[in-house]
Formats: structure tokens, sequence, C-alpha cells
């Protein structure tokens, strides 16, 4: 289910809202392939290496929503994900390259398993590789070095971290 900006819950929310700060509830997802490196995408918009993620739309739930996301941007299909961690606050106030305002609300997920074919290219994204963590790219966003190691400390302890 591929949905433009303008038809997304988000872009029909700005358009209605103007310059407010909305909230933005959306799911990243970090899937390492048998050798234990790190799927990235870059962003067709800012050109920035990311871990596939995105926002969460009406009727689907934040589950469902880090499947589709790996899914439009990697060719992918997860099977099975697992939350970890859940960015939220005031500190994750942000404005865009647009000039819109946010204030995140991200789950991460670890996924579990996957199958496919992986596309280097799609309308959200210009490449997509599997890198070991000494080898990423740059830009590299600065949400994938945070989200690793609290994937490290979930699977050292097994809590959930809130942030």
């Amino acid at each position: 289910m591929s949905v433009s900006w303008a038809d997304s819950y988000l872009g029909q929310l700005r358009a209605i809202a103007g310059d407010r700060v909305l909230l933005f509830v959306g799911a990243r997802t970090v899937l390492r392939d048998d050798a234990g490196r790190v799927l990235l995408i870059q962003r067709s918009d800012n050109g920035h290496w990311a871990m596939p993620a995105g926002a969460m739309e009406l009727g689907e739930s934040i589950m469902d929503c880090a499947v589709r996301e790996v899914r439009e941007e990697t060719g992918l299909r997860a099977i099975g994900v697992t939350p970890f961690a859940m960015y939220t606050g005031p500190e994750r106030i942000h404005t865009n390259m647009y000039g819109h305002t946010y204030q995140v609300f991200t789950v991460a997920f670890r996924v579990n398993g996957y199958d496919g074919e992986l596309l280097t290219s799609t309308d959200e994204t210009t490449d997509a590789r599997f890198y070991r963590p000494d080898e990423f790219p740059a830009p590299l966003s600065a949400s994938v070095t945070e989200t690793l190691a609290d994937l490290a400390a979930f699977e050292q302890t097994g809590a959930m971290v809130l942030k």
C-alpha cells in the first residue's frame, strides 16, 4: 500500500494544520542478514543512509507499519518483528527539510526473518545494501548509531529501551 505524501495521513493533516507542530508516529526497522550486516537504504529525499522507516497510516498497527515500510523501501518481506525501543519526548521535536515540524514518536523493531529479493531503488530510495557497522556509508542518519546501540542493550537485557 504505497501512498503519495499528499494522500497520506500526515500529508492530509499537514494541509489542514499548516505550520503547527504535529505528532509523527512511525516505525524504524533493523534488518540483519545471516552475516550480521545491517540493511541500510539511501533515502531519495535527502540522500542520507538510514534504516527502513516511516509513518504509520490510519487503520494500521505500528507492527504493520514496520512490515510495510520494509516492503516499500527494500522489496523484502519482513517475517516477524520484535519491538525493542520507543523514542518519544520533547527532545524528539525536529523540523524537516520541507520546514515541517514534528514531535516524533518512533517504535524500533528488529526484523526476525525476511524473504524476497532486495530492490536497490524504489520510489523512496536510491540504493539499499547490507553493511557491517564498521563500513557504514556517509552521510549516515544519526538514528542508525543510536538504534543499533539500543538493540544491543535490548538483546543483552531483554528490556525495552524507552527514551
